[in-house]
């Protein structure tokens, strides 16, 4: 990994121990780094999360539907005011890793093997934060979360048919309940023209924020390179230029490509199609890039002095070895937001949607 290396002012083929270069030089080159891999994980999963909060608990408020009422000449028309709303609330979890050693070993650790350590804590961080959010986009159930500070907290899902008016979809003038985990009724295999989950999923998330001549930007992220050949082969697909080959003058070339999680393969139906090994195989998530994320991430309050993100602990042995137990932690939750903006669907046939392996509460 280049960040440590470069942050100790160090190249790749350097073995100089820690204890040379400087302990606490190393430590505050850590702090840097951690810095810079919260700012990279912020980027790359701005699709599902729409920012942090502080808050335990918000209210979403929705505007009413119906028709204007028609007024005599000297009548007074009947009150209106809108009532609709949904809760939601956000849990939040303590995460960490450390990596312990005497004073002897630290002091003879060279910055190669502090980089493998360091790695490893930037992938368990990673895959922690992507599999909270999975595990909320996947999860058609609401968590119970007890909370220490707030009491237990209802965290709700996507939308799920729980009795929770929205507000009309385009074309209907009265609120509605809706559910944004589906299944398809046929197996990935089986996808098709006539099968065709992108038109489903398309359709589902247009209804609740309209559809724009000439297309939207809209994504829906597959899971493997089976369901891949299958969303190639349908009719309308138009694939991503190759970087390494010049298409022809006849050729459909998609552009303005949105910056995503996973590979862009392409654009059918008015989605982009982007493969995310980290979906479980036989799951497609759907998301509009243009409307409010579905997830919030709560944080510790501002006043609270905690760092946000992935932070470096230390306690100090000694003024001469200040690492000889180095722990990462990082407090974080995410909770769903706007139920509206994701749609899930379950390729399968068993009837109703069901969690994915895992992903359960």
């Amino acid at each position: 990994m280049t960040g440590i290396l470069g942050l100790l002012g160090l190249k790749d083929t350097d073995n100089s121990y820690l204890n040379a270069i400087g302990q606490a030089g190393v430590y505050t080159a850590l702090q840097t780094w951690s810095a810079r891999i919260n700012m990279d994980m912020e980027q790359a999963m701005g699709v599902f999360v729409s920012g942090m909060t502080e808050n335990y608990k918000e209210r979403y408020y929705l505007p009413g539907g119906g028709r204007l009422q028609e007024r005599g000449e000297f009548a007074r028309t009947g009150a209106v005011r809108a009532t609709g709303s949904w809760d939601v609330a956000y849990p939040l979890h303590d995460f960490g890793a450390q990596v312990v050693a005497s004073d002897v070993a630290w002091a003879k650790m060279t910055a190669q093997q502090l980089v493998r350590h360091t790695d490893t804590v930037r992938n368990q961080y990673a895959a922690t934060v992507r599999f909270q959010i999975m595990r909320r986009i996947l999860n058609n159930t609401a968590l119970s979360f007890a909370d220490p500070e707030y009491g237990t907290l209802t965290c709700p899902p996507l939308a799920s048919g729980d009795g929770t008016l929205y507000p009309p979809v385009v074309g209907s003038e009265t609120e509605a309940d809706d559910t944004h985990h589906l299944e398809s009724g046929y197996a990935a295999s089986a996808i098709s023209d006539t099968n065709n989950p992108l038109i489903t999923i398309r359709d589902e998330i247009a209804e609740h924020f309209g559809e724009s001549t000439g297309g939207d930007n809209v994504v829906v992220f597959i899971s493997n390179n089976a369901e891949r050949a299958k969303i190639e082969a349908l009719t309308e697909f138009v694939p991503v230029e190759d970087q390494f080959i010049r298409s022809g003058g006849n050729a459909d070339v998609p552009t303005r490509l949105p910056s995503i999680p996973g590979t862009i393969i392409g654009r059918a139906h008015g989605v982009w199609v982007s493969v995310w090994r980290w979906l479980p195989s036989a799951y497609m998530v759907g998301v509009h890039l243009e409307a409010e994320a579905p997830l919030k991430m709560r944080v510790d309050p501002a006043a609270s002095g905690l760092p946000r993100g992935l932070a470096l602990v230390s306690q100090f042995a000694d003024s001469n070895y200040p690492m000889v137990g180095a722990e990462w932690r990082t407090r974080f939750g995410v909770g769903v937001a706007n139920r509206l903006n994701a749609v899930v669907m379950e390729l399968g046939s068993g009837g109703s949607y069901s969690i994915p392996t895992g992903y359960t509460f």
